[in-house]
């Protein structure tokens, strides 16, 4: 019988300490490191997509369910299909936890549903998981854990792909979410009729590049071993 491991329901919110969870968390579900994932196959990607967005939620605290816009069932339902050797840490609270979503969260999600491309529980899980962590600060692939925009993009054209068609400029995907939503409400996003003329274009297509949170915040705590190090060998 396989060892059951535990991914806590409320995660503590240590800045310092959330490079860790994440990575932790991660390894817990897959069994490797995030840098050593293996997203050769569709299969192989969406679990590795999830358990990107499951570690992003653990680095930032609080409870796991409202962190990725999952109400309980939902959370342990995707939990039992996809890391089945895995449970999160007291069950019966879990369970009971009910997703208090706004009005942003929802439309978002509700965007994301009516371009769905593939069948079952999974594309109805990432959409609610994507749009509850769209309302996070970063670059949307930055915000679900994955590692490059590349890997959001390849998420949004297997699960959404009308919608992922949509986006032919390469447009930062929050605000390509946002401009989808304010054309089909009739309302005008933008203040000018061409992207190039418009003073905020950096906004919408500005370059999405860099290191992954995990990645980033595992190399400053790198540095600053190093620099508490060096201190320590020649003091002042």
């Amino acid at each position: 019988m396989s060892e059951v491991h535990f991914l806590p329901f409320m995660a503590a919110c240590e800045p310092d300490a959330s490079s860790s969870n994440g990575i932790v968390a991660y390894r817990l579900l897959t069994g490797v490191l995030p840098a050593d994932a293996d997203i050769a196959s569709d299969s192989h990607f969406d679990r590795h997509a999830l358990a990107s967005i499951l570690a992003a939620a653990t680095m930032d605290g609080g409870a796991l369910p409202e962190k990725t816009g999952l109400s309980g069932d939902e959370l342990a339902a995707l939990l039992a299909q996809y890391f089945p050797s895995l449970e999160v840490e007291h069950p019966d609270e879990l369970l009971r936890y009910k997703c208090n979503e706004n009005d942003e969260i929802a439309m978002v999600r509700d965007l994301l549903l009516k371009h769905r491309s593939t069948e079952g529980d999974l594309g109805r899980w990432l959409a609610a998981m994507i749009a509850r962590r769209a309302v996070e600060p970063d670059h949307l692939w930055e915000d679900l854990g994955l590692r490059n925009r590349g890997e959001l993009s390849r998420l949004l054209s297997r699960h959404y792909a009308p919608l992922a068609a949509r986006n032919v400029n390469d447009m930062r995907w929050k605000r390509f979410f946002y401009r989808m939503l304010c054309e089909d409400e009739g309302l005008a996003m933008c203040t000018t009729p061409v992207c190039t003329q418009c003073k905020d274009f950096n906004l919408c297509f500005g370059e999405e590049s860099g290191e992954s949170r995990m990645a980033e915040r595992r190399r400053d705590q790198l540095l600053e071993a190093a620099r508490q190090q060096v201190t320590a060998d020649w003091p002042i």
